[in-house]
């Protein structure tokens, strides 16, 4: 019978996971168990991807405030610390600025505006027309941010993080000042010692800060890339992509991932014969088009895959052969032409006008926001997922 499903993307429970547990032990029977009982045969080219939550959850990856606290200390000392653009999340932030408060003598907390590097918006972007104020150029302390746009909280989650930053700061009787400003150069006003916590703009930030004076320049993924007394820690990425588990600990970024991937690959062959792709991902790469929220606060979507999930799609636009080479066919004779295109095409289609249309997007980014869309961020349960019939076409 002709197939007519094409990818199927399945999210499977799993036990829930701890300290010191064996992370490919339990991805590896929580894939068979689930074939077993839900009646699916696993394939070569199959793709099984994992939470990041998890794998870190298994190394024991934490830290606390007092730890962020020390290292920040270790590198700042005495001086005023400008902390740069960081994102407004209570999950992704709050706790490191609260670890970065409590090794800090006075902070100048500057804030992007009208949003944050990942779409959270402090202030509508039409109400800067309104009031006549160019985000790129103008520089705004709270009192005229106040005065400007008075006390707007955020859509989603009804914080007013000016307020909300500020006091976790003040916590720790530690000086605050607030600036508004999208210009890596203003903090140098301020203080020349400055911690930028931008994600994906933070090489370019750290390059004009040392280029215009900055004197003690960090970014988030220098704080805590080296275990701190025990510590967890993250060698590429530091304090990025660590999200809040307690009120004064974060669970960081995994590490050490690619020998994880490769021996769940290596498991599953042992005990299935099949040669099955293996991804450990993050956040997602898409926006949301209401919240204007860009879903990747992660540093990558995924710090490991097997060599079978490198490079990106090598597909054509089945209406646009269907609307331009193919346009006088039609009903099975039309298929049969698509078919025998699909399955001569050139193994490289960059230029060519039949893939315009296509996504030229990292496999990985495409498939971890499949993933992060079906595991959710919430109480699914399903931190694991098994995906098939991804890099099947029209002509399988």
């Amino acid at each position: 019978m002709e197939r007519v499903v094409g990818t199927v993307v399945r999210g499977l429970r799993c036990p829930i996971v701890n300290r010191g547990d064996s992370i490919e032990e339990i991805v590896v029977d929580s894939v068979l168990k689930a074939s077993e009982v839900e009646g699916f045969s696993i394939n070569d080219k199959d793709i099984v991807t994992v939470t990041e939550s998890i794998v870190a959850r298994a190394q024991g990856n934490y830290a606390t405030i007092d730890h962020i606290a020390k290292d920040v200390s270790s590198k700042f000392g005495e001086e005023t610390v400008g902390v740069i653009f960081p994102i407004l999340s209570r999950n992704r932030f709050a706790i490191c600025l609260r670890g970065i408060a409590k090794g800090a003598k006075k902070i100048v907390l500057m804030l992007s505006y009208p949003s944050d590097e990942v779409g959270n918006h402090l202030v509508d972007l039409d109400m800067l027309d309104e009031k006549g104020i160019n985000p790129w150029t103008d520089v705004l302390t709270e009192q005229q941010f106040r005065e400007h746009f008075g006390y707007e909280k955020h859509t989603f989650t009804g914080v007013d993080y000016i307020d909300y930053y500020k006091s976790l700061i003040e916590e720790y009787g530690v000086e605050c000042e607030v600036i508004f400003s999208n210009n890596p150069k203003t903090i140098l006003e301020y203080t020349k010692n400055v911690l930028t916590c931008d994600i994906h703009t933070r090489f370019r930030t750290k390059k004009i800060l040392k280029a215009n004076g900055g004197e003690k320049i960090y970014s988030l993924d220098n704080i805590l890339s080296d275990s701190i007394d025990g510590s967890g820690c993250n060698e590429a990425y530091g304090l990025l992509g660590s999200n809040k588990s307690t009120e004064d600990s974060v669970k960081l970024f995994p590490r050490n991932c690619q020998p994880i991937v490769d021996k769940i690959q290596h498991m599953l062959k042992e005990k299935t014969g099949k040669h099955v792709e293996v991804m450990i991902y993050g956040d997602g790469a898409f926006k949301d088009p209401v919240g204007k929220i860009w879903e990747l606060a992660d540093p990558v979507v995924s710090p490991a895959y097997t060599s079978g999930l490198d490079g990106t799609p090598n597909e054509v636009k089945l209406k646009y052969l269907a609307d331009n080479n193919f346009a006088d066919l039609r009903g099975e004779e039309l298929k049969q032409a698509i078919s025998q295109y699909i399955s001569n095409k050139e193994t490289d289609l960059v230029g060519a006008m039949e893939a315009q249309g296509t996504t030229p997007r990292k496999l990985t980014d495409l498939i971890g926001s499949l993933s992060d869309l079906t595991s959710g961020s919430g109480d699914k349960g399903t931190p694991i997922i098994f995906i098939q019939g991804y890099f099947d076409n029209y002509t399988n």
